[in-house]
């Protein structure tokens, strides 16, 4: 008879053990982190920096930066035509001041772009065209509305709207496709 042979007993191997997966913390939505600076939105000037927010994003916070500058431009065109200064002169001043609005915080919130020399210069040069669109167009209104009769504030409102309207277009699709691309 053949004599038996005993098998040591099988090795059971460790079966892996499922460790949880760490979980990040939300963070605030379209808030700046103070160590976590945005920067350009055609992709991140530095590395670890967020990249560029999409169409629907950027529009909607440009409508919304667009809506408080105009609130500062409006507002300042009223009080300066109240205190006696010529239509002309009170919209210009008051489109500086709410361009100026627009562009800080559109810079930083909507494009979320770091300032550059070269973005501020093309910046400039776009104000400029649109100043012109947006005084020029505000300041024919004004006179033949005021000719047809129209009173002075809804002289005023129709006015501003046209002419704010023409120059955001103009403003919007140039920063979007041009100034905020640029490194």
């Amino acid at each position: 008879m053949a004599e038996e042979v005993s098998l040591p007993p099988p090795i059971e191997l460790p079966q892996p053990v499922e460790q949880p997966q760490p979980v990040g913390l939300p963070q605030p939505v379209g808030l700046p982190l103070p160590d976590a600076d945005p920067v350009g939105a055609a992709g991140a000037d530095r590395p670890g920096a967020p990249g560029p927010l999409d169409l629907r994003t950027q529009l909607v916070r440009f409508v919304l930066t667009g809506g408080l500058s105009a609130v500062v431009d409006f507002g300042l065109l009223v009080a300066l035509m109240a205190a006696g200064l010529g239509h002309t002169p009170a919209k210009a001043l008051s489109f500086v001041a709410g361009t100026t609005t627009a562009y800080l915080i559109n810079r930083r919130w909507t494009f979320r772009a770091e300032p550059s020399r070269r973005r501020f210069a093309a910046v400039v040069v776009l104000y400029a065209v649109t100043f012109a669109l947006q005084v020029g167009l505000f300041s024919v209104l004004f006179t033949s509305l005021t000719q047809a009769g129209l009173g002075r504030l809804g002289v005023q409102v129709v006015a501003f709207v046209v002419a704010q309207g023409a120059a955001t277009t103009v403003n919007f699709v140039v920063q979007r496709t041009l100034i905020f691309r640029l490194r």
